[in-house]
């Protein structure tokens, strides 16, 4: 088993010390993969995963309403790693302009994740290339409101970084000095366009992926970007139709063992490990977005039945249901807007689907009222729960 350094160090000068600053050597790996019989065998099972997760797209009967949910719940995990307390539930409520139960900018950074995500999308789906141009696009979304907002949005880092500890001198690691940012960024990109030579799109995420983390290009948000990396590659290669896998609940459970993954690529080349880490992560992931898909199809044919028993009251009350749907903790007022139903009957509906058991009332007032399809926010915020 090779075990060689995937970089050198360069000494650098900061905050009125010496340190020494990691420049990763560029993608692919020198000297290559040990393909042993286990590890192509757990990249074919990621790859089986992941087209069954794909072809949920086609047995959901309306994907939007599912990716409207799945994208906010993973904005939620991935902020969660960076230490942002914000529940599925806090997220909601911000983007009805209510008041969460969290501070603002916490909710406030997990919108901006999802904005960054789907503007990463838009952009794929019109052609435009997986680019450093793209990647700094996304970037300046993530960090356009909130605490990031004065850490350089859009801009490649001009000055040094560090993970772990006070300064560099006592960092855990540090990143490439802030001269090589570019040049290292620039060799990535190639690499991400088939540079110097094709790279199956699994392997080339998870590649990516360790190399964007190793490079630190941005003063803030590198984490979550190098996650989202991983969605948008499988989309940009067509493994995936819509951005459905989402690896950061295994980071989060796993978070000690891979960091130490990463460093262990860095220092000794082990990338065999990490990425059977990484297959393992797409195939736990996969599986549990299709048990979820699952879930939430089952309990809205279940209650469909149970709103079918209403006799006159069925369309309206069906329509309301199909509203919460999409939107699980919303307002009596965005259910009148979205359905296009009078207010006395989407009231009438909601009282239905109260005593139906379906859907709950969460607050007790005569206007405005907030009501959560419980069922559907709790099969959504299965490891999504703040912690205790």
């Amino acid at each position: 088993m090779k075990r060689e350094l995937q970089g050198r160090y360069v000494t650098i000068s900061t905050v009125g010390e010496k340190a020494r600053a990691f420049v990763p050597a560029p993608l692919p790996p020198q000297p290559p993969i040990e393909w042993t019989p286990e590890l192509r065998g757990k990249f074919d099972q990621a790859l089986l995963a992941l087209g069954r997760l794909d072809s949920i797209s086609t047995f959901l009967p309306d994907i939007s309403l599912f990716l409207y949910m799945y994208v906010r719940k993973e904005a939620v995990l991935s902020s969660m790693i960076e230490g942002t307390q914000s529940s599925l539930s806090d997220l909601l409520l911000f983007e009805l302009d209510m008041e969460p139960g969290v501070p603002l900018d916490d909710a406030r950074e997990v919108s901006n994740y999802v904005a960054a995500l789907d503007h990463g999308l838009a952009r794929l789906d019109e052609g435009f290339p997986l680019s450093l141009r793209l990647i700094k696009e996304m970037h300046s979304i993530l960090l356009a409101r909130g605490r990031g907002s004065r850490q350089a949005p859009g801009e490649f880092r001009r000055t040094q970084n560090w993970i772990g500890g006070t300064r560099p001198g006592n960092a855990a690691f540090v990143p490439p000095p802030a001269g090589r940012v570019t040049e290292c960024m620039g060799k990535l990109e190639l690499f991400l366009h088939d540079q110097p030579e094709p790279t199956p799109a699994l392997l080339k995420a998870a590649l990516a992926h360790v190399q964007f983390e190793t490079i630190h290009p941005f003063l803030d948000g590198n984490g979550r970007l190098g996650r989202l990396l991983i969605t948008l590659l499988l989309c940009e290669q067509k493994i995936l139709r819509e951005p459905l896998l989402y690896l950061s609940l295994y980071f989060k459970t796993h978070r000690h063992h891979y960091y130490e993954l990463l460093d262990n690529v860095r220092l000794t080349g082990d990338w065999e490990a990490w990425l059977d880490f990484f297959a393992e992560a797409v195939i736990v992931t996969a599986t549990q977005a299709v048990e979820t898909a699952r879930q939430l199809v089952d309990l809205a044919n279940k209650d469909r039945d149970k709103i079918s028993s209403l006799g006159r009251a069925t369309p309206s009350a069906l329509r309301i249901h199909r509203a919460m749907m999409e939107r699980p903790i919303t307002t009596s007022g965005w259910l009148v807007k979205k359905t296009g139903i009078t207010p006395a009957t989407v009231n009438k509906a909601l009282s239905h689907l109260e005593r139906l058991g379906i859907v709950r009332e969460l607050t007790s007032r005569k206007r405005n009222r907030l009501f959560n399809y419980a069922g559907y926010v709790e099969i959504m915020n299965q490891g999504a729960e703040l912690p205790g």
